[in-house]
């Protein structure tokens, strides 16, 4: 599968990612592991998404005036209400979202979806949907993973999808000051091509980078595969332009640094829709690096190996900590290693000649000038050996490059197969990594497992920052016959376990409808007021993507124990 940083791949298919020609189709060894490990009789396509043409749209309920209003806006062209449309607009990309259109439900679609091409438009459609009480949900790439852009109508009388799809322009460079202003609806391979004549690139590349958009990184405080070395979405964004309906709301800067008062772009960054619709923003750009330089190692623990990247960042010299930076738990590699061919399989034999038997493996990128990039390399080995830690050469990060794309496409195929898979995400401070780490998984597996049904838990640290790092946990089982119920417990259960270990309830997903209720956990029920309050000075009709973000209600206490408490 092709994973350079300019590929553009088409829209979604409705009942799951992207182009299904791209994805590389499970072999039977893998097939063969899955049914094993999962304890499942077969793995047979016996989930296939019903007929496009069976897929169940409730009925347009915007009054016909509504409908042309809108196309006096933004053209005729460029308003859609059949049911194809809506049907591709009706959720994000979660598990429960792909289930319920995998099924034929998309009852809760948008009455209508409007595409803008300019700011004005936005405005004129946000007036139009002040005065005619329409809820209004902002749409990028549409791979939200936690409810974020679900059409939910709330108390008003409609819902409307702005996609932002027409709004995709590189609008200037600066190459002394080296930022570049886009509009929100360019996609992540079309920033980088956008840039590539000048030499600069971004550098934030999440999973999703070629259906996101800008706009989506930006409301989502969304975090990069390379975000060790370039810096999240809130670290990049210099400057955004916001269309609320109060009115147009500009944030942030082109200064290097104010005291200007509180840091408003903080505002707009992460606010997930709820405030207004972003319509463009000034990012930071780097120039493209030189040089990649990749190396792996192998630890005798998870344990191990978090101690070694900790030690990398406090104790390493600049330049030493790699741009991405993955450790797998043991279960990830042992997946690995087992799915990987004969390779991953010498590999795991060598390591058990070394005596590591079950070992947790870390791949690194350094990305710059060559001479930086192999001095780093060089003396980073030297803490990751006095960590326990064993060299294995630069092919598992290239092999982990080439395929760092493809993975939402293998879970429209593991669905297909009755197999539920699901992600969720969090971080802690280093004194705190191992304990949410142990709580979380044993309240993932104990869900799963509640009626004796197999499961398998994998979980690796992407993201590392002076403090602390993040925690992904990836999870499968046999799909269960309610399987949306069979999500909210998981969820339910592993929400639970990260608010009382003292975790975030989120690193990158963000908040959507999924996290909401534990946002009391996570900023005060006084921080919920003031969220309440910035929404109701630029949102007071409370018509932007409603019951996202700031929650109606909170999730029942949870009791912290003493042993997840950090020591001081």
């Amino acid at each position: 599968m092709v994973t350079h940083v300019t590929d553009e791949v088409p829209r979604s298919v409705w009942y799951g990612w992207g182009d299904p020609s791209r994805g590389k189709p499970l072999g039977s060894h893998a097939l063969e592991f899955l049914r094993r490990t999962l304890k499942l009789g077969s793995v047979a396509q016996n989930h296939p998404p019903v007929e496009l043409s069976d897929v169940r749209v409730g009925p347009v309920t915007l009054a016909d005036d509504v409908v042309t209003q809108l196309r006096a806006i933004t053209g005729a062209d460029h308003v859609a209400t059949d049911a194809t449309t809506r049907i591709l607009h009706a959720g994000g990309k979660s598990t429960p979202d792909l289930i319920r259109r995998r099924s034929g439900d998309a009852l809760d679609a948008p009455d209508a979806v409007v595409f803008p091409g300019t700011a004005e438009e936005v405005r004129a459609v946000l007036a139009l949907c002040v005065q005619r009480k329409l809820a209004v949900v902002t749409f990028g790439g549409g791979t939200s993973v936690v409810g974020g852009v679900e059409p939910l109508r709330g108390r008003f009388a409609g819902v409307i999808t702005v996609d932002m799809a027409r709004m995709d322009k590189l609008l200037h460079v600066d190459s002394l000051a080296r930022t570049a202003t886009f509009e929100a609806g360019i996609r992540g391979p079309a920033i980088e091509a956008a840039l590539a004549p000048y030499g600069m690139t971004l550098g934030h590349f999440p999973q999703s980078h070629q259906e996101a958009t800008l706009g989506g990184y930006v409301a989502t405080r969304s975090a990069g595969q390379a975000s060790t070395g370039y810096g999240r979405s809130n670290d990049l964004v210099k400057s955004a332009h916001l269309e609320t309906p109060a009115g147009a709301f500009d944030v942030g800067s082109p200064a290097p640094g104010t005291a200007a008062g509180p840091k408003l772009l903080d505002v707009v960054v992460g606010s997930e829709g709820t405030l207004g619709v972003i319509t463009s923003a000034t990012v930071k750009v780097v120039p493209v690096p030189a040089q990649k330089v990749y190396g792996s190692w192998a630890f005798p623990s998870f344990e191990a190996g978090a101690e070694a990247l900790r030690r990398l960042k406090h104790d390493g010299a600049r330049g030493d900590m790699p741009h991405v930076c993955r450790l797998s738990d043991t279960d990830e590699t042992a997946s690995t290693f087992k799915l990987g061919g004969w390779k991953t399989g010498a590999l795991a034999r060598y390591l058990g000649i070394r005596g590591q038997k079950t070992p947790a493996m870390a791949l690194f990128v350094w990305e710059g000038d060559a001479r930086e990039n192999r001095a780093g390399k060089r003396r980073s080995a030297k803490i990751m050996r006095a960590a326990g830690g064993i060299s294995m050469g630069p092919l598992p990060g290239k092999s982990w490059e080439h395929g760092r794309f493809s993975g939402p496409y293998l879970r429209d195929e593991l669905l297909t197969r009755g197999v539920y898979v699901e992600t969720l995400e969090t971080a802690a401070t280093w004194g705190l990594l191992a304990g949410t780490y142990a709580s979380v998984r044993a309240a993932i597996l104990d869900s799963l497992q509640i009626n004796g049904a197999a499961a398998y838990v994998q979980t690796h640290i992407s993201h590392v920052y002076s403090d602390g790092a993040s925690l992904y946990f990836t999870f499968l089982s046999g799909l269960e016959a309610d399987g949306l119920a069979q999500n909210a417990r998981v969820k339910a259960a592993a929400s639970g376990a990260i608010v009382a270990a003292g975790a975030t309830i989120t690193h990158h997903h963000a908040v959507g409808i999924d996290h909401a209720p534990y946002m009391g956990a996570e900023i005060g029920e006084l921080g919920i007021k003031v969220l309440a309050g910035i929404k109701n000075t630029l949102d007071p009709e409370g018509i932007m993507n409603p019951g996202k973000l700031i929650p109606r209600t909170t999730a029942p206490p949870v009791t912290t124990s003493p042993t997840t408490k950090e020591t001081p």
